[in-house]
């Protein structure tokens, strides 16, 4: 089940909560009983780096689709 994260307005605080993707916009609670909370936008890490770096061409080869010059 997806985890979203929240802010209570009033109180500041953050504060998490499972629920079903379909209940992701209504209405949360915080844990001090607030009912005036947004949901804040989640990033999600993902492994490597933003921009790959170059690679160069395979030594002798062509380019395409193989590397070499059997794509004639």
């Amino acid at each position: 089940m997806p985890r979203y994260e929240y802010r209570c307005r009033p109180c500041g605080s953050t504060f998490e909560l499972n629920r079903p993707m379909a209940e992701s916009s209504a209405p949360a609670v915080c844990p001090e009983g607030h009912e005036d909370t947004v949901k804040l936008l989640s990033t999600v890490a993902v492994g490597g780096s933003a921009a790959a770096p170059a690679r160069s061409a395979p030594s002798g080869g062509g380019g395409g689709c193989c590397g070499g010059g059997c794509c004639g």
